[in-house]
């Protein structure tokens, strides 16, 4: 009863390529259908994520552990939160987990590729050029992972195209120690071929056209 009722009142969540409002907006209504989770601590958990309060629901969704750390559902939640919180580290580790127990969890693979980009271009990092290149690859795996389960979802190819863009910029900066320019062209090149493909699903999304215009001038400026 605890699976399924994971399975279907927390769907809005595990689709969370939506904004978190709806989502959360959804949750409500949805939570009123279904029957609680018999583990106090994720029932607290889920009251916390309802609120919005991402820190008390990762408090609580953690304290659920270890008793349903084989629940993927479970897991996802306390990543979903540690996300939210701007704990990426926790997150990525969280969604690792989650993918471990469940291979085909499309949203894990989006919040872990999210996170590993986030961490990549912080303003505030004090990664090293070759670590955040890494988690910028990394993040390019998840999304093409998450592509193969869910091959048609545009939103999966416009993160993608901006984590290749993100890519781009790091190993094209003339000067930097870590500066290739042809492996800045070839991410160019990938970004444009992931936003001209978010352009096949709706060739009207203005801000799609611009992103390719602006990384063919990145590509094509590259020294």
């Amino acid at each position: 009863m605890k699976r399924r009722f994971l399975n279907n009142s927390w769907k809005a969540v595990k689709l969370g390529l939506a904004s978190a409002t709806l989502a959360l907006f959804t949750l409500t209504v949805q939570a009123q259908e279904q029957a609680q989770h018999n583990n106090p601590n994720v029932r607290l958990g889920q009251k916390a994520l309802l609120e919005g309060d991402f820190k008390a629901a990762a408090s609580h969704l953690q304290k659920a552990l270890p008793s349903e750390a084989n629940d993927p559902d479970v897991q996802y939640l306390l990543g979903y939160s540690q996300f939210h919180n701007g704990d990426y580290n926790k997150a990525i580790e969280t969604f690792r987990k989650v993918i471990a127990l469940d291979a085909k969890h499309t949203s894990a693979y989006y919040y872990k590729g999210k996170a590993s980009s986030n961490l990549a271009v912080a303003s505030d990092s004090k990664l090293d050029l070759s670590a955040k290149e890494q988690l910028l690859k990394t993040a390019i795996e998840d999304y093409s992972k998450a592509l193969t389960i869910t091959p048609n979802d545009a939103k999966l190819y416009q993160n993608r195209a901006v984590t290749y863009r993100d890519l781009g910029i790091l190993t094209g900066t003339s000067g930097a120690t870590n500066y290739n320019k042809q492996k800045a062209t070839d991410a160019y090149n990938k970004a444009v071929a992931d936003y001209e493909k978010v352009l096949s699903y709706d060739a009207s999304r203005k801000d799609i056209q611009t992103e390719v215009k602006k990384a063919k001038v990145y590509r094509d400026n590259l020294k």
